[in-house]
């Protein structure tokens, strides 16, 4: 006999169905907006790509702009899960900060996407992400993740430096942003990918180096 759909376990079918399909429906938008900008995408290309209505968009997230935010706050969420695989409790601050490095440029190198929709979203002025309560304070767990590596190493005596949280974390991002949304314009003007796999293990060791060095205050002048 099968559970009727009033029975917990057919509630419980239809909200995995509805999770499954929401989760769907937010991998080809992400692809939509990433490819097509917000202004650009359009929800029919999304439903005819999901073989499903507008309507049953709308349905579950109610308009293109919270659907564009949930596909922000979807890939938000995913880089700052990725982040908090760093165990601080059983590495040594250098390890740390330099494992932290390296899990963000092989996000950033694995989620193109993701990297096209920050840009997007730069344009509009963070326009979107600021009326997402769900991203208000998706920052904090990094920048706690950052300040206990830096206490941790300042009090081993690893650190020197009197580095701020924020600035670790733009020093990181911005070198594994920068090698994925700038790959064009930097080939066209100095001739090399920089996402081609012959670069890619040599900038993964140097964006780690490169904080460590930071924080160790090597090459600074006494």
């Amino acid at each position: 006999m099968t559970a009727s759909a009033s029975s917990p376990s057919g509630t419980a079918d239809r909200r995995r169905d509805a999770d499954r399909t929401k989760a769907e429906i937010l991998e080809v938008a992400q692809q939509e907006f990433a490819r097509h900008g917000y202004a650009g995408a359009r929800v029919d290309e999304i439903a005819a790509r999901m073989r499903t209505t507008k309507r049953m968009i709308y349905y579950y997230f109610g308009s293109k702009e919270r659907l564009y935010i949930s596909v922000l706050e979807r890939a938000y969420t995913e880089v700052r899960a990725v982040e908090r695989t760093v165990d601080v409790h059983h590495l040594a601050p250098v390890e740390a900060i330099r494992t932290l490095a390296e899990l963000t440029f092989d996000h950033h190198d694995a989620h193109r996407d993701f990297i096209k929709l920050v840009a997007i979203e730069n344009i509009h002025q963070a326009e979107h992400i600021r009326k997402s309560q769900a991203l208000a304070g998706l920052g904090a767990p990094v920048l706690d993740l950052i300040e206990s590596i830096l206490d941790a190493g300042t009090a081993s005596g690893d650190f020197v430096t009197e580095a701020d949280a924020v600035d670790v974390h733009m020093l990181i991002s911005s070198f594994c942003f920068f090698r994925v949304a700038n790959q064009h314009t930097f080939e066209a003007l100095f001739g090399r990918d920089m996402t081609a796999p012959g670069h890619r293990d040599r900038l993964r060791r140097t964006v780690g180096e490169m904080v460590v060095a930071y924080l160790r205050g090597q090459g600074r002048s006494s």
